[in-house]
């Protein structure tokens, strides 16, 4: 292994998800606003961002299977060749064909293909970086992440804003064809393990495997996992589906306004994470698993004073900016979090059960994703006029968490994650 981190290898990685995410995030923003522009349903536009979640919780411990099996380039390679195709499909047909079935298949496709190509990008990292600089490289991935979901929702939002999605359609197909052909020409390492048998019976092996290790060896990972889903179903799915509703409809712009600031919005929240991932990396060596409960208080910290900036009589520009900045703050602590995380999921599991691990786990911890979208839709859809009771309501559950959470960090190592 080659002892520095940013080696030609890695360094194609990190471009490859750097031009393939940017896609992916400018067809995140503009796909389900384009829904929300065209029906003006808070109710349907949750859910359809949980019909989305579910090819993802059912895929990525496949993604995870494969990850740890199949030469991981080659399956980068495949997934960003199918993605240029199925965007190319429906920039060909988006407009002939009843919008809201074909973009529920299409979204469920993306988030399905997401979540196969993320575990196999955390499985690469251990056999690209040298063990003393896994936290480094797990940051420098994280800030890739922000820094796509900076570029996308911002120029996504210009694009849409001014031109309609049809640009943005085809700016993504260049994209995902491009990483395709980047990814074609890197190394990782990869060792062909012993494959007798059928496909289903692998997959049942490798699953019974990893749930071996998390259910026995390492019990405290399962439990972390089901926090996790709790918070996400809590946190996380109010930020994915109260922004937009916000932005575009309870504060008062036009559309193409609001279309706008969005965009700039999820930027905003993406730089966020930018600076979160730097962060990382600079203190990585003062983390410990066990103080997580530290870094989740003070993400839901943030939920009160949106709340807040909703009640006031305060004009919606004022509103507007609050409610972003204090995104931008929640997006730095959570950062932090997470990838202090996956940095202690990777450094306590073998290597060959990485891949499967982390994409078992990641899908536990999603499941609470569409249970809270589709509640948050409805709970836009019939509270619009008292919007700020549903973040009130969200800090006081997401304080029981904090609370409960506490028992949970303690069971982790409290051993310092990085070198």
């Amino acid at each position: 292994m080659n002892t520095k981190l940013f080696h030609r290898d890695f360094l194609m990685v990190v471009i490859g998800q750097i031009i393939s995410l940017f896609g992916n995030n400018i067809l995140r923003y503009a796909l389900p606003l384009y829904l929300l522009n065209k029906t003006h349903s808070a109710a349907l536009y949750g859910l359809v961002m949980a019909l989305s979640f579910l090819p993802m919780l059912l895929l990525s411990p496949v993604g995870g299977i494969v990850a740890d099996r199949v030469n991981k380039r080659n399956v980068m390679v495949w997934l960003d060749c199918f993605t240029a195709a199925l965007m190319l499909f429906y920039s060909l047909s988006f407009e002939s064909l009843p919008l809201v079935p074909l973009l529920i298949t299409v979204l469920m496709l993306l988030y399905g293909i997401q979540g196969a190509y993320q575990p196999t990008v955390q499985a690469s990292l251990p056999v690209l970086t040298p063990p003393d600089k896994l936290m480094a490289g797990n940051a420098v991935i994280n800030m890739v992440n922000s820094l796509s979901g900076v570029v996308g929702p911002v120029l996504g939002g210009l694009i849409f804003g001014f031109y309609g999605i049809r640009p943005v359609l085809y700016l993504s197909i260049v994209c995902f064809f491009f990483s395709a052909v980047m990814e074609i020409f890197i190394h990782i390492p990869f060792e062909k393990r012993d494959s007798e048998g059928s496909i289903r019976s692998l997959v049942a092996s490798d699953l019974r495997e990893s749930w071996h290790f998390i259910r026995h060896e390492r019990s405290e990972i399962i439990r972390l996992g089901f926090l996790l889903s709790a918070v996400n179903m809590v946190f996380s799915a109010l930020i994915i589906v109260g922004l937009p509703i916000l932005i575009t409809s309870h504060l008062g712009f036009d559309q193409a306004t609001g279309n706008r600031l969005y965009g700039y919005a999820e930027g905003a929240l993406a730089a966020g994470g930018l600076l979160g991932g730097l962060l990382s990396g600079m203190v990585g060596h003062k983390l410990k698993a066990s103080h997580g409960a530290r870094l989740l208080f003070w993400c839901t910290a943030s939920l009160f004073p949106m709340g807040l900036a909703l009640r006031l009589p305060i004009g919606s520009m004022t509103t507007y900016f609050l409610i972003s900045g204090f995104c931008v703050i929640m997006m730095v602590i959570s950062t932090i979090f997470n990838v202090e995380m996956i940095t202690y999921l990777q450094k306590i599991t073998p290597g060959t059960l990485t891949g499967k691990v982390m994409a078992l786990i990641m899908c536990l911890a999603m499941c609470g994703n569409p249970i809270g979208q589709v509640i948050y839709g409805v709970l836009f859809e019939f509270l619009s006029t008292n919007v700020d009771w549903i973040y009130f309501g969200a800090f006081a559950a997401c304080l029981g968490l904090c609370t409960v959470s506490q028992a949970v960090f303690h069971q982790l190592s409290d051993t310092v994650i990085a070198s």
